[in-house]
């Protein structure tokens, strides 16, 4: 049981508190590339910041603030040109960086001036990669981007992007719940079905391990035993704010009441010859039913949400009950107290990277291995999200055709 001061310290994301401070040490995905195919500006909230990500005409990224310096104009309606953003109320240019390059009537008026040399904007660094885009909102200099191997790996790949109504904190804290998986997705799901058992395996064993990244959690069930997977290879909590089992599932903090969950996705293909995927589709997945106005339940991810906002939009872990289950619960939150006592010493955290040697298709654990084999029988009904687009099923069965065409498969 947490008292309601520490428990804030969880939950509070912003400029200046203590987990706002050690969550900026981090670089977080806030988007997908693909997502500028159809438009330059998006306005984006991250960690109680309003900024606009945008794509210039020479394809540099940048992440300012959303409201001009001059008359506060809303910069998410401003327009890109070869060099940055132009607000669209008195034209003024800014570039990636928050240099102002450009005032037109004060530049008329006084060409010898430098009033636009006086002029800044917040700006923060944009970077790309595996169909993401990351920003990091911390200190320079900069880490380095996580290069993980699952980045690499042969398959269709899709990014997901949903908003849960609810506090960061207590949608990572799933993410070393391997119980919940019993219950919520097996035994729940029966029941949503309509059907009356068999119940799951239950678990009857678990083990938690810190590594350089996070933490791995294993589990023993009824139906395994030690030499299984799930207890030799486990599960991957990743630091700071991210699930790793095979896919990736981060959950960046909007602000203290909402959360972008950001899934990355990759459906392994047939047989062995080479697969170039030409663009990663983003797409945006619906939370509640439009007609019922009920929180979706169909999918699994959409399960773990229906548990984090139901504790409310801050859980209030003063009132909690913790058992044996929740070790890895209380390692976590201990070692968010460790990291954020190290930013606050001018330490870096936990899994901070600044040697490109090291960065280099990074290994993370993963059960069934890195290269798995494709399930037979054609591609998988996406299990994870509700409202998949025909447009991307679409892609994936046409990509899994290509392979099957090029090794033979029927």
């Amino acid at each position: 049981m947490l008292s309601s001061q520490r428990n804030k310290l969880l939950c509070e994301t912003g400029p200046g508190t203590s987990m706002g401070e050690l969550l900026r040490r981090y670089w977080q995905p806030i988007a997908g590339v693909s997502e500028f195919e159809r438009q330059d500006t998006k306005a984006v909230r991250i960690m109680g910041e309003d900024l606009v990500l945008y794509r210039d005409r020479e394809g540099n990224y940048g992440l300012v603030d959303r409201h001009c310096p001059h008359r506060r104009a809303d910069l998410a309606y401003g327009f890109t040109e070869d060099r940055g953003l132009r607000c669209n109320y008195h034209g003024w240019l800014f570039d990636h960086s928050g240099a102002c390059l450009h005032q037109p009537f004060e530049e008329t008026r006084h060409s010898e001036g430098t009033f636009k040399d006086k002029v800044r904007i917040k700006a923060y660094p944009v970077a790309a990669k595996a169909g993401l885009l990351w920003a990091y909102l911390g200190p320079q200099p900069a880490p380095l981007l996580p290069d993980w191997d699952r980045f690499y790996s042969r398959g269709y790949k899709q990014i997901v992007i949903s908003e849960i109504p609810c506090n960061w904190f207590q949608c990572q804290e799933n993410s070393i719940d391997p119980v919940h998986f019993e219950w919520l997705h097996a035994n729940w799901s029966m029941v949503l079905r309509g059907q009356d058992g068999p119940r799951a395996p239950t678990h009857t064993r678990l083990g938690f391990d810190e590594f350089d990244y996070g933490f791995v959690y294993r589990r023993v069930r009824a139906d395994t035993t030690e030499d299984d997977e799930l207890w030799t290879t486990g599960r991957v909590c990743l630091w700071p704010n991210c699930l790793y089992v095979g896919h990736f599932e981060w959950r960046v903090p909007i602000d203290d009441t909402s959360t972008l969950s950001v899934g990355w996705f990759i459906d392994e293909l047939p047989g062995d010859a080479p697969f170039e995927q030409r663009r990663i589709p983003c797409w945006h997945a619906p939370v509640r039913d439009e007609k019922t106005g009920r929180w979706i339940d169909t999918h699994v991810m959409n399960q773990d949400y229906i548990a984090w906002v139901g504790q409310g939009a801050i859980a209030d872990r003063t009132l909690e009950h913790l058992g044996e289950s929740d070790r890895g619960v209380i390692m976590l939150r201990k070692r968010m107290f460790d990291e954020m006592e190290a930013v606050a010493a001018g330490r870096d955290p936990l899994g901070t990277i600044r040697d490109p040697a090291l960065n280099d298709r990074l290994y993370l654990p993963i059960v069934g291995g890195l290269n798995r084999p494709a399930p037979g029988g054609g591609p998988q009904p996406f299990v994870f999200l509700a409202g998949q687009p025909d447009e991307v099923r679409s892609e994936l069965e046409q990509a899994w055709q290509q392979c099957a065409t090029a090794t033979g498969a029927t």
